[in-house]
């Protein structure tokens, strides 16, 4: 089975994704690498993508947020201060 996968949609521009981020990156553990894949969307640079991932999940978009994706299918997501690195990993 693979393994679940993490989008972290950031904007660059915006303090609440920059902090948002920050308090996931410092609840972090190393261990949390061999339970997903997490992988970082830079919102300004990637903006084409981000809208692809929204529409291939059906989740709109905003910013700054966390998508799970388990199986093909998103099976979480949240936005601003609603990201919670517990609830995440309440969902693997």
């Amino acid at each position: 089975m693979d393994r679940p996968v993490l989008i972290f949609k950031h904007s660059t521009r915006c303090s609440i994704s920059s902090m948002s981020l920050d308090r996931l990156a410092r609840n972090w553990q190393s261990a949390d690498d061999e339970k997903l894949t997490a992988y970082f969307l830079d919102l300004i640079s990637y903006r084409d993508l981000s809208n692809q991932v929204a529409r291939e999940f059906g989740v709109p978009h905003q910013s700054p947020q966390v998508i799970l994706i388990k199986e093909g299918q998103a099976i979480y997501d949240d936005s601003h201060f609603g990201i919670s690195y517990q609830s995440i990993m309440s969902k693997i």
